[in-house]
């Protein structure tokens, strides 16, 4: 079952909750022998069969071998302001679990929207682009629970932060594993009994039990702290998506420093990347073609087999990929913009625009971050 349609049935089936008042229990395989029968499993709630979606869900994306076992009750979508601070969730495209560190409100370029009126201009890079205008969106920092990530395999990776070293090594990163940015409709909320519910090693650093709360999670002194010190670093501001045929694309880029190498500055960025198919045609990634432009006046082009050493091919069973890598300007602003060339079934190839995207220094670059708490 697609993970699209996964999600519709999802969303479809938490309005039921809210109409029929049913307990739907979240189910999530163990590594325990067993006799279940994956071809037919069975529903829990006549009104909507949740269970059935969820355990094609789990089964679908686990070795055999596994059983279902439940971690939660779901509730209902926030159609209306914010997740809190320790809210449990399943992800709706990648299917893992997680818990909300905190939100950040980003500015959403979406270029499938039109403008009341349409308007055409070159931009600093001798480019044609319509005039996008950005609206506020939530998006969160979140835990991804460990037991999950083996199994994530429309990432290229699980660690969706990466830094700079704290040492004069201008190309060395660092990367913290399971740290995850969430837009708020990729949500789906659920609550649980355990006091330890998401497997993840900064979880009790960060988060502490309180079940006079709901969610009974609240943030510890360390997380305040660690958001606060690291928020140049962390923080999500612009989201970019367009679609073609059928495939939307959508990149985050964030501002990672300054490091001086041979008597020059060398600006980072870390730019995150979603592929997703929206229809139902099976298309495989085969190239990228990238333009970046460095504000010191270098326009440089980058051709490629595939992304991240990886051809995804995005289907209705797997219709999202999501990858994250780095470029580094010799001056503290430019854009990047470009094409994926994906191929059809038949052979034939289409490209798919990457939205043009700035990068843009900030004021924070006085001291590197400093990754976990001790």
């Amino acid at each position: 079952m697609a993970a699209c349609a996964i999600r519709r049935g999802l969303l479809s089936t938490a309005s039921k909750y809210n109409q029929h008042k049913c307990t739907h229990r979240i189910l999530s395989a163990l590594d325990f022998s067993s006799g279940l029968d994956q071809k037919k499993p069975q529903p829990l709630c006549s009104a909507c069969g949740l269970s059935s979606f969820q355990q094609k869900r789990f089964m679908s994306s686990r070795p055999e071998g596994k059983i279902l076992e439940p971690v939660g009750i779901f509730e209902a979508l926030k159609q209306h302001g914010k997740y809190e601070t320790g809210q449990l969730f399943l992800h709706s495209v990648f299917g893992y679990r997680g818990i909300v560190l905190f939100p950040w409100h980003a500015r959403l370029y979406d270029r499938d929207v039109s403008p009341a009126v349409a308007d055409s201009k070159p931009d600093s890079v001798g480019h044609g682009s319509k005039e996008v205008k950005g609206k506020m969106h939530t998006y969160y920092q979140v835990l991804i629970d460990t037991r999950d990530c083996p199994h994530i395999s429309q990432r290229s990776q699980t660690e969706a932060v990466t830094f700079l070293a704290n040492h004069d090594d201008s190309r060395a990163l660092y990367a913290i594993p399971g740290l995850d940015y969430v837009s708020h409709e990729d949500i789906l909320p659920y609550n649980s009994t355990e006091q330890v519910p998401i497997q993840h090693e900064l979880f009790e650093r960060f988060l502490m039990f309180n079940p006079s709360r709901n969610p009974p999670f609240t943030a510890r002194d360390t997380l305040r702290a660690w958001q606060e010190k690291n928020h140049p670093w962390l923080e999500l501001s612009d989201v970019h998506r367009e679609t073609t045929e059928n495939i939307r694309v959508t990149v985050i880029p964030f501002y990672m420093g300054m490091r001086e190498a041979q008597n020059s500055h060398v600006y980072w960025w870390r730019y995150c990347i979603r592929l997703e198919n929206l229809g139902n045609e099976v298309v495989q990634l085969r190239e990228r073609h990238w333009r970046i432009f460095s504000l010191s006046g270098t326009l440089e082009t980058v051709r490629g087999r595939g992304v991240v050493g990886k051809e995804p091919v995005l289907s209705r069973e797997q219709p999202a990929f999501q990858y994250s890598s780095h470029v580094s300007l010799q001056a503290p602003s430019g854009h990047m913009w470009g094409t994926f060339c994906f191929e059809r079934t038949d052979g034939s190839h289409f490209d798919v625009r990457i939205p043009p995207f700035s990068l843009e220094s900030n004021k924070y670059d006085k001291a590197p971050p400093t990754g976990y708490p001790l």
